[in-house]
């Protein structure tokens, strides 16, 4: 299973069956295409700060190994690496420019591909009372567990909790 998270435009309407095209679904995980080809992914996803950052750090890289004199392989290692970087990192790059964009995260989706997590969150949405409320409501993270003090939370016996008595 795949996790999505779930953009719409700040402004967006009430009725999300109307205006359903404008959600984005953005896939946590690895991107194959822009280990592949970088260049033509950010081009494809409209990323053009992101494309120019690339661009700046693999001339930057190519002006250093000149300047340095390093060996080919070592040019090719370095480059493979940033690919690699690239494809772990291409999703994170896709949601930072979302939300430049005044786009709002409005929703995590748990699913096997990008139409299942469609499925999804229209779905949860249609159930909702009101519709709005998914994208009114913040995204928040759940709170951490609360400790109860006592003997039966210390940790072998040798570290009590701060607080509890010894």
């Amino acid at each position: 299973m795949a996790i999505y998270t779930v953009h719409a435009p700040a402004g967006y309407g009430v009725d999300v069956r109307a205006t359903g095209d404008k959600v984005v679904f953005v896939r946590d995980g690895f991107y194959v295409w822009a280990l592949i080809a970088a260049l033509i992914w950010l081009v494809w996803h409209r990323l053009w700060l992101a494309l120019i950052g690339y661009i700046a750090i693999s001339i930057t890289a190519e002006l250093l190994f000149k300047a340095m004199d390093v060996g080919v392989v070592t040019r090719f290692a370095v480059m493979i690496v940033f690919a690699v970087l690239m494809g772990f990192e291409a999703g994170t790059l896709w949601r930072w420019t979302l939300s430049r964009g005044k786009w709002r995260q409005v929703d995590i989706v748990s699913a096997a591909n990008e139409e299942e997590a469609e499925r999804k969150f229209f779905s949860r949405w249609a159930n909702t009372p009101r519709g709005n409320d998914i994208v009114n409501r913040p995204v928040t993270q759940p709170l951490p567990p609360t400790l109860t003090v006592g003997a039966e939370n210390d940790v072998l016996g040798s570290f009590p909790n701060p607080g509890a008595p010894r």
